[in-house]
């Protein structure tokens, strides 16, 4: 089907809307059940898009160090990364009409081809 990592990105805005402060993993834990295909999302294709939204002024990040276990990184959604996902919001629901579209176009298509192999 294709490789559509670039929705990764408005599942990562989502996400860190959602919990406010995350890191990598926990992130990696949730993107399935928010993902908007069935396609794996590999780690590597959600730190890139981090870096990606971090260098964009979408996301900010800090390492997190505790007396028990190592550092890692925590990620924020900035203001630009809320307008950025409202921005995402508007492309998603116009893809989503012209996919109902496609789809309604299909189905009537092969309705009519197993019509006339009827008659």
């Amino acid at each position: 089907m294709g490789n559509l990592y670039r929705f990764t990105e408005p599942v990562l805005l989502l996400l860190l809307k959602m919990k406010g402060r995350s890191y990598g993993y926990d992130l990696a834990a949730a993107l399935h059940d928010y993902a908007l295909t069935d396609a794996e999302i590999e780690r590597g294709a959600l730190y890139r898009t981090l870096r990606q939204l971090e260098k964009n002024g979408n996301v900010t990040s800090e390492w997190e160090t505790t007396d028990s276990g190592p550092a890692r990184r925590v990620y924020q959604l900035t203001p630009e990364g809320e307008k950025h996902l409202e921005e995402w919001t508007a492309v998603l629901e116009h893809v989503s009409k012209s996919m109902a579209r496609f789809v309604r176009t299909v189905k009537s298509l092969e309705a009519k081809a197993a019509g006339s192999r009827r008659a």
